[in-house]
């Protein structure tokens, strides 16, 4: 049975010590944590903004170009842009669309050396590197009149966060502002119905989502379009079973048995228990049916927590749960986690004004501004603030923390920051949705799909 809202509250209230522990500080002890009262956000963010050794209004004047993904941060960071503005007056113009469309339009819109956007969510960061897009920040973060490391604090993010941007010869070349990891959404009503505990392992999961499908609701829904931008609940399979996207060589490590049988797994969950229709289910899809209850479990980026947890937007408000990623018998779940990151383009002629404002995007008191609003920040000040344990719920926020505590950085940078990374996933998961679909098994389709990422790379 799912837990009961009592014994949730008591977990969490538990919990809480190991939790802050878990952010991953370096060091034994914590920062001071900066806590700010429910009202009056604005005025305390001005103070402390006041306190950095930072000439905020040194491009006074400037107008930058933001550009991104429709997502939670950017949902968050808009309504903060005026006050970017008074401290700064840097104007910003954002240009948000839909994750997809973003994905496949900002890589040729960089091809093409536009001086904007001058700042943008980027994921392909080695196809970024590698083709010369990106602009180099240590310089950035060492310049006095730009940067007041003692009041960024970089020893308040979170340890996955400082490891994640550094590129292989120390250069950084994006900023961390967000942190996801897959988690497993549950309604606890529907598994209530049947009885059904909350599954742990695979085959659990499997056998629960079999049971609690209905004519009415798929037993689990998650990604199977074929694209590159379905890939982070497979690999998240595939590293569990023990595989990886790639080898040290570069080349495309998805033809391994562990890779097979992870995505046999996947296959058959959603062949025997998933949505009708489910080869064309993206992340959209996979939210919708979760919030709608069209499915009693499903698994997405745990920053779909404030979603679901909203009575405005989800029907299952109040029975939502989250638990962490499936395992295999004996062994330690390893989710795909990532961190959206921004970059600014090396063609921009605003750079230091577009560096100035990701430092501010991702400073302590704007990231408790955003996290207020439920956004999962980079920072452990803003993870342990009551506002958003309030806007995120506390049980959302320990299987996020679990989940990303299991992840392994290394394998997910490893595929992340491949300059063929783009090519790589899509063929990767066209090799998924034909497992999915039935059109192949698993031990044809995945050797096929890494020749196909292979030859992709050869060129």
């Amino acid at each position: 049975m799912a837990p009961s809202e009592k014994s949730r509250n008591e977990r969490a209230s538990k919990s809480r010590r190991s939790f802050v522990k878990g952010l991953g500080v370096a060091g034994a002890v914590l920062p001071t944590l900066m806590v700010w009262p429910r009202t009056g956000f604005a005025e305390d963010a001005s103070a402390a903004f006041a306190s950095a050794a930072i000439d905020w209004k040194q491009f006074a004047g400037q107008t930058i170009t933001l550009t991104g993904a429709i997502h939670p941060w950017s949902s968050a960071i808009t309504p903060l842009l005026p006050e970017f503005t008074n401290l700064t007056g840097v104007k910003v113009v954002t240009d948000f669309q839909l994750e997809t469309t973003y994905l496949s339009a900002i890589p040729v819109r960089l091809a093409r050396g536009s001086n904007t956007p001058d700042a943008f969510m980027f994921t392909t960061y080695g196809q970024g590197i590698s083709g010369g897009w990106l602009e180099p920040l240590n310089a950035y973060y060492s310049n006095k009149s730009l940067t007041d490391l003692g009041w960024y604090d970089e020893s308040d993010l979170l340890k996955t966060a400082r490891a994640f941007p550094v590129w292989s010869d120390g250069e950084r070349y994006a900023v961390p502002i967000t942190s996801e990891a897959m988690t497993l959404f549950i309604n606890t009503d529907a598994l209530a119905a049947k009885n059904l505990p909350v599954p742990q392992t695979f085959d659990e999961l499997l056998a629960t989502a079999k049971a609690a499908k209905t004519s009415e609701m798929s037993g689990i829904a998650m990604r199977a379009q074929a694209g590159g931008n379905s890939t982070p609940p497979a690999m998240g399979f595939v590293f569990s079973y023990g595989g990886a996207m790639v080898n040290k060589d570069g080349t495309a490590a998805f033809a391994s048995t562990e890779a097979i049988e992870a995505i046999d797994m996947y296959a058959r969950l959603l062949s025997q228990a998933g949505p009708a229709n489910v080869g064309t289910y993206e992340w959209y899809q996979v939210l919708d049916d979760f919030l709608q209850a069209r499915t009693a479990m499903a698994i997405d980026s745990s920053n779909f927590a404030t979603d679901i947890s909203n009575p405005a937007k989800s029907r299952v408000a109040k029975q939502a749960g989250f638990a962490a990623f499936p395992h295999l018998p004996g062994r330690t779940a390893v989710p795909f986690m990532s961190h959206w990151q921004a970059c600014v383009s090396s063609k921009s002629q605003n750079k230091r004004a577009a560096f100035l404002f990701l430092l501010w995007a991702t400073s302590k008191p704007t990231s408790l501004q955003t996290a207020a609003a439920g956004l999962a920040t980079t920072r452990v000040s803003a993870w342990s603030s009551r506002a958003f344990k309030d806007a995120f719920g506390a049980q959302a926020a320990e299987a996020a923390l679990a989940n990303l505590q299991n992840a392994d950085v290394d394998r997910a940078k490893a595929i992340l920051f491949h300059p063929q990374s783009r090519r790589i996933l899509d063929a990767f998961m066209i090799g998924v949705n034909e497992v999915v679909s039935g059109a192949k098994t698993a031990k044809v389709a995945m050797p096929a799909a890494a020749e196909r990422a292979n030859a992709a790379i050869r060129g």
